[in-house]
Parts: structure tokens; sequence; C-alpha cells
């Protein structure tokens, strides 16, 4: 049974490459980065490189990734009363609990501060959803039930996070996980902020970025285990979301993933593509926009989503149905499918 589409109607992202989502989207359609020389050193004694938001004032830790949350929910909100913002929940993600170097200490005092800093408070069914890179699905998922309950007719997803962090980059680089002097098969560190604004899907003269199906599953083979991937976690998150969707793989015309860096993710993401592909394809794009901003933790799926609606409404899209994929370091595994949708109106 297909389950309920719901809509991206609005988005907001906060970049190493633009404060904005029209500014980072178009430098990712660019291919333009912002890698530089970071504060941080190597076990060698050089230079990290990464991707850092430059906002107003140096802020570190918390408040940098409240002012971060707060732009891009602003951007996502512009031109929205206090009524229908208080009425409207806040799904928040973030970092999973237990990552070494995580600026937030307490989550719901992190959420209590940025409603203070965005001067309202959202519907009292908002809450964090601390579960890195697989965030965006759960919090779709769960906008989805919110709607679905009728407890709102508009959800907000957003996410801050940050990997510029000593803590952070010593725990990646003692997994070989980091790029550095010594390992070329790492990630590029980043941080910012990305939003969400989800509606039930409503006839519409226009285009929508409609979400319409969401799978999960956990893969055994996780990059910090010694098992053989074989791709079965991730498989089956896409079957999953697939069948939700009410659809078969040859309605996919590319796909979206979360590869930062490393050749883990890549063959996972073609292990688990080959093992759904029937059809004969002349060619499949892959995009991963993490080349551009670096591994920013749990913005990336928003992120990509707002990559994705950008690029249908500037017709640079390849196609019209997407498959996008995130995961976990722990094994955690999530599947999406969007689609390009016209209803009249």
């Amino acid at each position: 049974m297909s389950a309920t589409p719901i809509v991206v109607s609005r988005t907001g992202m906060v970049t190493g490459v633009g404060l904005d989502a029209a500014t980072s989207c178009a430098a990712i359609r660019g291919a333009i980065d912002n890698f530089q020389q970071t504060a941080f050193r190597d076990r060698n004694g050089e230079w990290v490189m990464g991707c850092e938001v430059a906002l107003q004032a140096p802020w570190r830790g918390e408040k940098k990734l409240l002012a971060m949350a707060a732009r891009a929910i602003g951007e996502c909100l512009e031109g929205f009363g206090r009524a229908a913002c208080e009425a409207t929940p806040l799904l928040l993600c973030l970092a999973e609990a237990d990552r070494p170097g995580r600026a937030v200490r307490d989550d719901a005092r992190f959420l209590e501060a940025l409603q203070q800093e965005m001067g309202f408070g959202f519907h009292p069914q908002s809450a964090v959803i601390a579960q890195g890179h697989v965030s965006a699905a759960v919090a779709l998922y769960r906008a989805r039930q919110l709607m679905d309950a009728s407890v709102a007719s508009q959800v907000v997803v957003a996410a801050s996070d940050s990997l510029l962090d000593g803590a952070a980059l010593a725990d990646c680089e003692a997994r070989d996980r980091l790029l550095t002097s010594a390992n070329s098969d790492g990630f590029i560190p980043g941080e910012g902020a990305a939003a969400l604004l989800v509606e039930p899907l409503r006839a519409q003269p226009w285009g929508q970025l409609v979400c319409r199906g969401i799978g999960f599953a956990v893969e055994k083979a996780h990059i910090d285990s010694e098992e053989p991937l074989r791709a079965d976690g991730l498989t089956s998150a896409i079957k999953q979301s697939l069948q939700e969707a009410g659809c078969g793989e040859s309605i996919l015309d590319f796909k979206i993933i979360d590869a930062s860096g490393g050749q883990y993710v890549f063959k996972e993401a073609t292990l688990a593509f080959g093992r759904i592909d029937r059809t004969k394809r002349i060619e499949f794009d892959v995009w991963h926009p993490a080349d551009c901003i670096g591994e920013v933790g749990a913005p990336v799926g928003l992120a990509m989503i707002a990559v994705l609606k950008a690029a249908f409404e500037k017709a640079y899209a390849r196609g019209n149905n997407v498959l996008l994929h995130l995961g976990n370091d722990d094994g955690k595994r999530a599947s999406m499918i969007f689609s390009w949708h016209f209803t009249g109106g």
C-alpha cells in the first residue's frame, strides 16, 4: 500500500559555500567548494582541510549551531506570522548522542535555546531527533505521522551540526575516516544547517517535490565492523521505500547519496542498487553534494533534499523520480523516494 505523500514546500540552508539555500545550491550545482586549512592538525602535524561556515561572529560550539539553525529555519519560514510559526512543530535533527565531540550537551535545553533565539516557541509536539545522517528520514516519517493525525497542517524539519571540533576530528582520524596527510581515503569535515517546510500534497498549479516513500534498515557490515559488505541493510531500506511509494525501481532516473569521501559508501551504494536494478539504463547519475560542503553530519539529508528541490525548480534534474539514501557509521540506513509532481490546480 502506498504511503501518504508529503510535499517539501520551502527550504533553508547555511553551508560553507552559501548562507542561504539559493547560494548554496548554486555553488553545489557549479561544483564550487570552500575547502581551506582549518585550525586543526592531524597526527603528523599537518593542517586538516575543512569547510567552515563564515558567520558575522567567530562563534564555536553550541552558539554556532544555534546561529546556523536559526538562520536556516528563518529562511524557511520567511513571511510567516508568529501565530503560524507557533502552530508548527519543529523536528530538530542533531548528531548521535554518543558521537565524540558533539557540541550539544542537553538536547532539550538546546531546543529551548533555539526557540529563544528565534523569538517564539514552536508547537508542543516539537522534538529532537538525534540520529545523525538518518535523522532526516526519521524526521520526515514523524512529520508525516503528525500531519496524518491532524496534529498540524505543516511541519518544519531542521538540522544543525559541525565536525570541526578537535575531539570529533581525533575520533575520525583514529578510525581512518578523516582525509589527512596520511590517509587519502577519508572525508573533509564541514558544518552547516538546513531546514525544510513539509506539508500534505494538495493540488497546485506548479510542480512540487513529493516524498512518496521512506524505508529503514540496519546494516550489520557497517564501516567499523569486520563483516564482509553485501549491502543487505541498504538494499532492504531501498526496497521498503519503493514499496511505500507503490512503484518499482524502473521509475528511478538518478540518485543522490550522502557519500562524503572514502570508498565504503560508494561501494555500498553500488552493491545495493545493483541488487534491485532490473532496468536497462543508458545512464544513471549519482549526486553527492558533500563534494562541495564536506561532511556536515546531521544536516546532510536535508541539504540533499534542498539540492533536489532547486534542481527541479531550475530544470536541471535528470528526470522526475529520485532515490535518496543515507547511512550512519553504526549501520542505520534510510532510503527515500522523491518525485517532481504536477497535480494541476
